[in-house]
């Protein structure tokens, strides 16, 4: 299994408050879409109620200790059931939040794909983890501005060591 970290985050690494993303940007959503499509997401159970929808053409894996089982969802007690069910895989799979999610698989991640959001919220209640840049080559994938905010795609691959 390759783990992908993806997320939008401000520019003081803020990710969502009352269970909701902080900025709604149409083009950022389209890139999520077209990056997930056709891959597992992994998600905790805040994350997964916070979703509109199941989302199309994504095989869905929810970390929880106390979510019922669900039709078309793998439910995973903690991160270790998680891992010994998907270590030997040869596929992506893509962390989608929440934020303490995040930080506990930040260690296992291979690769992160970040927009870097180009605004803050003070309001915030949810960010994504601090990691050392200098641990990942980086690559922009774009800039663009997105519902009148700059925003810039960036992949970072950890380093071999």
């Amino acid at each position: 299994m390759r783990l992908i970290e993806i997320a939008a985050i401000g520019q003081n690494r803020e990710l969502g408050k009352n269970n909701q993303m902080i900025w709604h940007l149409p083009a950022d959503l389209k890139f999520f879409r077209n990056e997930t499509a056709g891959h597992a997401i992994v998600m905790g159970r805040k994350t997964f109620e916070s979703l509109p929808k199941m989302l199309p053409g994504r095989h869905h894996i929810v970390i929880s200790k106390t979510m019922a089982p669900l039709e078309d969802v793998e439910i995973f007690q903690d991160p270790e059931q998680f891992f010994r069910a998907y270590e030997q895989r040869d596929e992506d799979v893509f962390v989608i939040g929440g934020g303490q999610l995040y930080k506990t698989l930040l260690p296992y991640a291979d690769e992160l794909i970040l927009t870097h959001i180009d605004a803050h919220d003070d309001s915030a209640q949810v960010f994504f983890p601090a990691f050392e840049p200098e641990q990942y080559e980086s690559a922009v994938i774009d800039e663009k501005e997105d519902n009148g905010i700059l925003t810039r795609h960036v992949r970072y691959v950890r380093k071999k060591n």
